[in-house]
């Protein structure tokens, strides 16, 4: 039965579990098991491994935790279709966790991600995509009259939703969400400089730009739009 399962080998040396868990994906990234497709039983997978049935339910436990398999009772335990948010989840708190200095490293993935995000929407936007980009715009617009932090924040946050879903792309849509999240301090704090200082109408103005290339599908000054609508020159980050 292993032989027809090659990925499937007696383990040795490393954690149990662990080499159980990475058996198991190496056969996902292998194609030898499938989105959707039912795994063996434990026991099974026990014997094929060479470890205990604990061993197996250890690792299968953590696989479902990351939303890679699911258990359907009574049929078994199934690999998961499609990208589910769990799935994104340990890459985030591994962000969140890291040790060294990450300032410059979450400005850069910023944006190369908000690069990628425009240049899918001048692509994949659908009219009616650029239709709610236009009436996220004209919400961003009223709220930057309030010069309210809290209120044109969340706008902002509305505006660029409106950006991950014109991208139809569930992946990047996912990944933009953890960036938004990483980068939120950044980001309140460029609203609440531009707000004190009076400078609400250069943030709606960047907004519009985007707006306008992705309506127009030029793809032309991307980069440059991107880079300006950080502020970062304005000292938002230090106050």
């Amino acid at each position: 039965m292993t032989e027809s399962r090659p990925y499937l080998k007696p383990i040795k040396n490393k954690s149990v579990v662990q080499q159980v868990v990475d058996g198991l994906t190496q056969a996902l990234i292998e194609k030898t098991i499938r989105p959707g497709d039912r795994i063996p039983p434990e026991q099974d997978l026990a014997d094929m491994f060479g470890v205990s049935r604990n061993s197996v339910r250890e690792a299968i436990k953590i696989l479902v935790s990351f939303g890679v398999l699911e258990i359907k009772r009574p049929e078994g335990t199934f690999v998961t279709k499609g990208i589910s948010d769990s799935m994104i989840d340990p890459l985030l708190y591994g962000i969140i966790l890291e040790d060294s200095e990450s300032l410059g490293a979450l400005k850069a993935l910023r944006e190369w991600i908000d690069i990628g995000i425009i240049r899918l929407n001048i692509i994949e936007a659908t009219d009616k995509d650029i239709q709610a980009l236009k009436a996220a715009l004209a919400h961003f617009k009223e709220m930057t009259k309030t010069e309210d932090v809290e209120a044109v924040f969340e706008a902002d946050n509305a505006f660029h939703e409106a950006l991950s879903i014109g991208t139809h792309n569930s992946l990047f849509a996912k990944v933009a969400a953890v960036t938004r999240l990483l980068t939120k301090e950044i980001r309140y704090k460029t609203i609440r400089h531009m707000t004190r200082n009076h400078k609400l109408e250069e943030l709606y103005d960047v907004h519009q730009e985007l707006y306008c290339i992705i309506k127009g599908r030029v793809f032309n000054d991307v980069e440059k739009i991107i880079q300006k609508s950080y502020f970062y020159d304005e000292g938002a980050l230090e106050e």
